[in-house]
């Protein structure tokens, strides 16, 4: 079996259990019905089409004609979450968009609503006492990268502009840029006083 039919089935596979498990986001789903929507990742070279019925089918190859084409890069697609992002994302040519924008909106916002509760789905399996501290201990780990990686960018920004002189500290070029400054204004007054003794000779 190749990646895209594995790819396909699993995105496939994650939205519909996502879709039964919330009654709310499959009555939104109705709007969507009988509709066709395509979206192309720029950079992994790769079309999914999103055929809308009772349920979402999700496809690597179509011959039809989608009622919307979406191409996008890789990191543009976590902002569709947010419908009102589309336009904008449109008008800084970061997608290109053919068709029905309403059904790119819709399904970003069936998107957006999908929001599954791990803890809950965990429980089925493991017990609430074991689900509850598994999903506290990833945030908290979550977290704990977080702070981690925001404490060795700072380090290394230090690292630069103290211990290593690579790059100088802010308030060290805003000096040199005054200093840039004064330079070019005597030289320019310089130059203004030769151009006199030249007309005076």
């Amino acid at each position: 079996m190749s990646l895209d039919p594995m790819a396909t089935a699993a995105i496939e596979t994650a939205l519909n259990t996502l879709l039964k498990e919330s009654p709310e986001q499959s009555k939104q789903l109705l709007r969507l019905k009988g509709q066709v929507l395509q979206i192309h990742l720029i950079e992994v070279n790769k079309t999914l089409t999103f055929i809308f019925s009772q349920q979402v089918d999700v496809l690597a190859r179509y011959e039809g004609q989608p009622d919307c084409y979406v191409s996008l890069h890789l990191s543009a697609l976590p902002e569709l979450r947010d419908e009102s992002n589309i336009t904008r994302l449109i008008k800084q040519e970061k997608v290109e968009l053919e068709g029905d924008i309403k059904l790119v909106q819709h399904f970003s916002q069936l998107l957006k609503d999908i929001r599954p509760d791990i803890e809950e789905w965990m429980s089925r399996y493991t017990g609430d006492i074991v689900a509850h501290s598994v999903v506290q201990s990833a945030k908290y780990f979550g977290c704990w990268v977080k702070k981690q990686a925001k404490k060795h960018e700072n380090h290394l920004g230090q690292a630069l502009t103290e211990e290593w002189k690579i790059a100088p500290p802010p308030l060290e070029v805003a000096y040199f840029c005054d200093q840039v400054d004064d330079v070019k204004s005597k030289a320019e007054q310089l130059e203004s006083r030769l151009n006199k003794l030249l007309e005076h000779a």
